[in-house]
């Protein structure tokens, strides 16, 4: 199947996910969309979550047969983390891709009509258990809006061929294109950079990460003036939307390493990043982000439900040579790297 066949099918998929969550917030009480549905082992599954995969797979199964086959891994769907194969019964030694999606990422803003969530996706050649984020050929990401708004975008990517974006109409179905264009401001002073640290525990940590990275770039700052702001986004599917917009200039959310040390102290961890999160990363990449993992090499984990991911995003080569050797030498400090 060609990739364009393969864009289709996600950018497809996700606007019948748009449409279903557009509606349901316009018609269903925030109570029942917030009601916990089940509690998995990669993330707690709202009522929200499970109200799309009755939609989603029967857009993939469409065209399942013509690509030779999909094993499908998807939070909230399925009885497992081994995901399901497509067309539905078929042999998943022979399914020719794996497709990872987070139908809503960012669940917790949409479901209080607050903040637009996205679908992410992510199609790469099946590896087997080899298979990994940086094997990710087609990427798309569509935003989720609230009922407020009347525009929504759509972004894409194949590898090595560009990022492409379009902006929706949701009332006349207009779609006009959109160019992607990442920040080319040489600094973090004057603009939005932040650590993700919306869930605790180990906030603490990260505040005075951020605290002392400002206070390096910036040591005199006569007044007290605002350096630096920050946009606690709670997607990291939002997250990169910021940066691909020119609205952020740095992001990390380093939340697996912060457990893994607060663990090694005998305390409670919290909830991490997941490689369905950041599964349409391949959208920034192509698009001229400087994207890493924790430690600032490749960002590249398995393409599973359940491993941890740590990951930066620089909008260009001047802010990550600004920032970057600063934060990793303050991860070291507070015991992080």
């Amino acid at each position: 199947m060609t990739y364009q066949k393969l864009t289709e099918m996600l950018l497809e998929a996700g606007s019948a996910v748009r449409s279903k969550v557009y509606e349901s917030l316009k018609s269903t009480d925030v109570e029942v969309l917030s009601a916990v549905h089940a509690e998995k082992e990669e993330d707690t599954i709202y009522h929200i979550d499970r109200e799309v995969e009755d939609i989603l797979i029967p857009i993939l199964e469409k065209y399942a047969s013509a690509a030779e086959g999909f094993i499908v891994l998807a939070e909230g769907i399925g009885e497992d983390s081994n995901g399901i194969v497509l067309p539905l019964g078929s042999d998943r030694e022979k399914a020719k891709y794996k497709v990872i999606i987070d139908p809503i990422d960012g669940t917790r803003g949409i479901m209080y009509n607050k903040r637009s969530a996205f679908f992410l996706a992510g199609i790469a050649p099946n590896k087997g258990e080899s298979t990994s984020l940086q094997d990710v050929e087609v990427a798309a990401m569509v935003e989720l809006p609230t009922t407020k708004q009347y525009l929504a975008d759509v972004l894409w990517a194949v590898k090595g061929k560009g990022a492409f974006a379009q902006t929706h109409n949701l009332i006349n179905g207009e779609s006009k294109e959109k160019k992607l264009k990442p920040s080319s401001a040489k600094t973090i002073i004057g603009g939005f950079a932040q650590f993700a640290r919306f869930f605790p525990p180990g906030r603490d940590i990260l505040s005075k990460i951020e605290d002392e990275l400002i206070q390096t770039i910036k040591p005199n700052n006569p007044g007290g003036k605002a350096l630096v702001f920050e946009d606690q986004y709670i997607s990291s599917g939002g997250q990169l939307f910021e940066l691909l917009n020119g609205h952020d200039r740095f992001i990390a959310d380093v939340r697996g390493l912060l457990y893994k040390l607060l663990k090694s102290q005998g305390k409670e961890g919290g909830h991490v990043c997941h490689p369905y999160d950041v599964c349409a990363h391949l959208i920034g990449a192509e698009a001229g982000i400087i994207i890493t993992d924790g430690e600032g090499k490749t960002l590249d984990v398995p393409l599973n439900l359940s491993t941890e991911v740590d990951w930066m995003g620089f909008a260009n080569r001047h802010i990550y040579n600004e920032v970057f050797p600063i934060v990793q030498s303050l991860m070291k400090k507070y015991n992080l790297l």
